[in-house]
């Protein structure tokens, strides 16, 4: 079955992919990963909801319903005690529309400066359509952000967060170990589950 990722961000494919590898090799649907460029949608997607689930719900959606294609959509946010839960669903444009990431992490690190309190978690909502039905899956990792950019791995805001028991940015993690326990690899793995339960109807 093909499952288009409404995404462009090759990270995400990859980490989807790998997943999707390890956990379905057994079941009867063998599942093939689409980018929005391959089902040739080059339009900007609206992502204008409040809330982490709206905008999921809202790519994958327009997807379904432009492309008619079964879909998955992801939105994530960074949740900072100290900041009153920002960037949150505004974290890709924190920085401003421009989406970059550089200035986002800056800008979140100039806001904590002086402050103990440095508590923050990840948060994704993947919103899965299939033959127009909607399943929601949540994942949450929580962590601190740190007092400097470390790694050059991962994307985001990978550089400057640092998960609960570990004392490595999840930007010095490999692919593996950040799945393993990342926002998005247990949200991905909720949707994966979901999956094993279809093939074996």
């Amino acid at each position: 079955m093909d499952l288009v990722f409404a995404t462009n961000n090759l990270h995400k494919i990859s980490e989807i992919e790998i997943l999707l590898k390890q956990h379905l090799i057994n079941y009867k649907y063998s599942y093939k990963i689409l980018s929005l460029d391959e089902i040739n949608c080059f339009e900007d997607i609206p992502e204008n909801c409040n809330t982490l689930e709206g905008n999921a719900s809202q790519k994958s959606m327009y997807v379904f319903k432009n492309y008619n294609k079964n879909c998955f959509a992801d939105d994530t946010g960074l949740e900072i005690e100290a900041l009153d839960g920002r960037p949150g669903v505004y974290s890709a444009r924190y920085a401003g529309n421009e989406r970059d990431f550089e200035k986002n992490m800056n800008k979140v690190l100039s806001e904590l400066e002086g402050k103990k309190n440095r508590k923050a978690r990840f948060r994704t909502v993947i919103s899965l359509i299939i033959d127009g039905e909607e399943k929601l899956f949540e994942g949450i990792v929580n962590g601190i952000i740190m007092t400097e950019k470390r790694g050059e791995k991962g994307f985001g805001y990978d550089p400057i967060f640092q998960a609960e028991g570990y004392n490595i940015s999840f930007a010095e993690m490999t692919l593996d170990e950040k799945n393993k326990i990342s926002h998005r690899g247990i949200a991905a793995l909720k949707l994966i589950n979901h999956l094993k339960e279809i093939s074996k109807k």
